[in-house]
């Protein structure tokens, strides 16, 4: 996942109703039942499926650090899929979406002028229409680069 899309994820993941699980063990048993087999798991993760089975059965308890996050991250993916669709109409319906971010904006100018272009921090409130957008280009499979322009269009728009 890319920078932005991974905002656009963190955004949606504030309106999850309950924590997902924090323990690899308890993880992995979530994606088994998710995935209906330890095999499925095992060829998602990368690992062996007698692995799989000893993390459901709370024989190994640490994982290595790339498998931890490998399995983090497939647990929030799928992690309450109605309230993750929920916000995500909510957001393109009716409240909108508020990105956070840098951006160099000025006039052209000599440098050291007031008018110079410079980095300024924004925190914009992006009406439904964008949010839709944006939340859409990411189902689809868009790049950071393309997630990019959409919310400089909705900037731009909005902003100015």
């Amino acid at each position: 996942m890319s920078l932005f899309g991974d905002g656009l994820e963190a955004a949606v993941q504030k309106a999850f109703t309950r924590p997902a699980p924090k323990s690899a063990p308890a993880q992995m048993r979530y994606l088994v039942r998710q995935l209906k087999s330890t095999k499925a798991v095992a060829q998602m993760l990368r690992i062996s499926q007698r692995t799989v089975e000893r993390y459901v059965k709370d024989q190994i308890r640490r994982p290595r650090p790339e498998l931890a996050a490998r399995l983090e991250r497939e647990v929030k993916k799928r992690w309450q899929p109605q309230i993750r669709a929920r916000a995500r109409k909510r957001a393109a319906t009716t409240d909108g979406i508020v990105i956070d971010t840098q951006a160099r904006i000025g006039y052209t100018a000599p440098v050291g002028t007031t008018d110079d272009a410079r980095v300024r921090h924004l925190t914009v409130a992006l009406p439904p229409q964008y949010a839709a957008r944006l939340f859409d280009a990411q189902q689809a499979g868009a790049t950071d680069q393309q997630l990019q322009q959409i919310a400089a269009a909705a900037l731009k728009e909005v902003y100015f």
